[in-house]
């Protein structure tokens, strides 16, 4: 949708949306494709012990025909349909035949334990879910306090008390009409991941996929291009791995790769870009500090043509290793489950800025509105970011929680402004610099310091592997830099090392941001989607039940 031109305020003023009358993203990215490049690998589905399963655009159209068919034999129009699968050919084809039946796709991660899949599935009412046999036994655990699940399909035939996946649709047609959906219809419902509190079911419509692809394409430097290829160790359960990475490719009639690591290492990830000639990744600030720290002289660089990232901000420590050892700069990007994609940084029309996270895509209005009344914020000043409703990319609401989302906006300047619950600045560039949430935001002597450029500088120390930062309460300072430190291999947790870590923040930052307390642990809370947990860390902080 993207028109690329000189600047990115020319590329801006280029773009149009583009959003039809009827749409379906199920039609979308398998139909479409298929009908311009049938014989085209669609989805390489990599497994861990090497072996390779491809399924083409024409069999991506005909197989999610008939799980649409499945699902309209088992369930009723509008019904939330749950898909608890790893990144695999089955997933894809799920999702787009949930959609084009007009059932609603629910997202489930796989990592998610019997409580976290009880609270998603009894608050949306789900009746189907698609599964394997590891997920086949968590559902089995909680059904009983599932009245609305009727059904239990497993991708593994030998599941216990379900419906075998294979059986039901090869004997299902080829052939489906599917629903003559409106944009505005719902389609797909995705749980937040739960950094600030339970998780809300987010509620997007279909043309969720025409709303994410600018920022998809700015991100990637204009993506398609002949050749790619894409793949992310996301789950495709996460907003950032289902509609930034596999339905905006197919879209596009792009490959993506299907690789879920059980156990992601920087050496099987840089074998599987190599080894499959992935052109184009997502990778998570996680995966990317864990690549980085994974690499050394033996490590052969790659040439890969596009790499972006998002959720927590890179420094420049990152960006410079990125340009060295994937052959690329990396563009960040942010978003969230409920409005994704709106800010990103394009190395194809601009340098990076280390610490900041782009522009507002073209097609999206985002502003920084002060603390404590809506008007904008000065430049450098910090204050809420948000974004102008509507737009194609907005959810529709949360799901049975209409206090929360009337919370979730602002009217100002005549507008319904959708506000994120994160803290940034726009800068003299035009750019948005990321600072925290607005619950990460530390306040110390009257300083208010956000936690990222801390958590950026305290990776450079060789010994810190990964690292987070919260305020813990002070009766003095009102809140001190509290640091947890995961260490790299090789290091042994001392006094000693705290000091020098400590002192490397006061020497690279400022003495105002240096962590007054610094703790080591064997495990960093994080989401499931990769995000570290600061609520945690700040109970941990205020708590003292520490790792020592």
């Amino acid at each position: 949708m993207l028109t690329r031109k000189a600047t990115i305020d020319a590329t801006r003023d280029a773009f149009r949306w583009q959003i039809p009358a009827r749409y379906n993203i199920g039609l979308d990215i398998s139909d479409t494709p298929a009908a311009t490049v049938p014989d085209k690998p669609a989805i390489i589905d990599v497994a861990e012990d090497g072996s390779v399963r491809t399924l083409n655009f024409a069999q991506l159209r005909d197989r999610s025909n008939q799980f649409a068919h499945v699902v309209s034999d088992l369930s009723q129009p509008g019904d939330r349909i749950g898909v608890l699968l790893p990144q695999c050919i089955e997933t894809a084809v799920a999702h787009a035949g949930i959609l084009k039946s007009g059932r609603i796709s629910l997202p489930l991660f796989t990592l998610f334990g019997p409580d976290a899949l009880l609270h998603r599935l009894s608050d949306c009412q789900a009746s189907v879910v698609l599964t394997d046999r590891e997920g086949a036994e968590k559902l089995a655990q909680i059904k009983a306090q599932l009245p609305d699940l009727q059904q239990v399909i497993s991708v593994d035939p030998e599941a216990e008390n379900t419906h075998s996946f294979s059986f039901l649709c090869d004997d299902a047609p080829k052939d489906f009409t599917a629903v003559d959906s409106k944009p505005d219809d719902p389609a797909i419902l995705i749980y937040t991941s739960g950094t600030t509190g339970k998780p809300k079911g987010a509620l997007h419509a279909h043309r969720v996929l025409l709303g994410h692809l600018p920022g998809v394409e700015m991100s990637h430097n204009f993506f398609p291009e002949p050749g790619d290829k894409i793949w992310t160790p996301a789950d495709w359960a996460w907003i950032g791995g289902l509609l930034d990475v596999l339905m905006p490719a197919l879209h596009h009639g792009v490959t993506v790769v299907a690789c879920r690591f059980r156990k992601f290492t920087a050496e099987a990830a840089f074998d599987l870009i190599r080894t499959q000639g992935i052109q184009n990744a997502f990778l998570p600030p996680t995966a990317l500090k864990m690549m980085r720290r994974g690499t050394g002289e033996a490590t052969r660089p790659l040439q890969m043509r596009s790499v972006a990232s998002g959720g927590e901000t890179l420094g420049k420590e990152l960006i410079t290793w990125g340009e060295e050892f994937l052959g690329t700069t990396i563009n960040e990007f942010y978003g969230q489950t409920e409005c994704n994609m709106i800010v990103s940084s394009c190395s194809a029309l601009a340098p990076a800025e280390p610490g900041v996270m782009g522009y507002a895509v073209p097609g999206h209005v985002v502003e920084v509105f002060q603390e404590d009344a809506p008007a904008p914020a000065d430049i450098g000043v910090q204050g809420r970011i948000a974004v102008r409703a509507p737009d194609p990319v907005m959810f529709l609401e949360y799901w049975n929680n209409p206090d929360a989302t009337s919370q979730k906006f602002l009217h100002a300047d005549g507008h319904d402004w959708l506000l994120t619950g994160d803290m940034g600045s726009k800068t003299a560039s035009g750019r948005i610099a990321f600072v925290g949430r607005d619950d990460d935001i530390i306040s110390s002597s009257g300083y208010r310091i956000g936690p990222a450029e801390i958590e950026d500088c305290l990776i450079t120390h060789p010994a810190v592997q990964m690292a987070g930062v919260v305020g813990k309460p002070d009766p003095l300072r009102g809140e001190i830099v509290a640091a947890f430190i995961m260490l790299a291999d090789g290091f042994s947790q001392s006094d000693a090392l705290a000091a020098e870590i400590a002192d490397h923040v006061k020497d690279q930052l400022a003495a105002y941001e240096f962590p007054r307390l610094v703790r080591f642990v064997s495990e960093m809370p994080m989401t499931t989607t990769g995000k570290i947990i600061r609520a945690e860390l700040r109970r941990m902080a205020i708590s003292d039940t520490l790792d020592a």
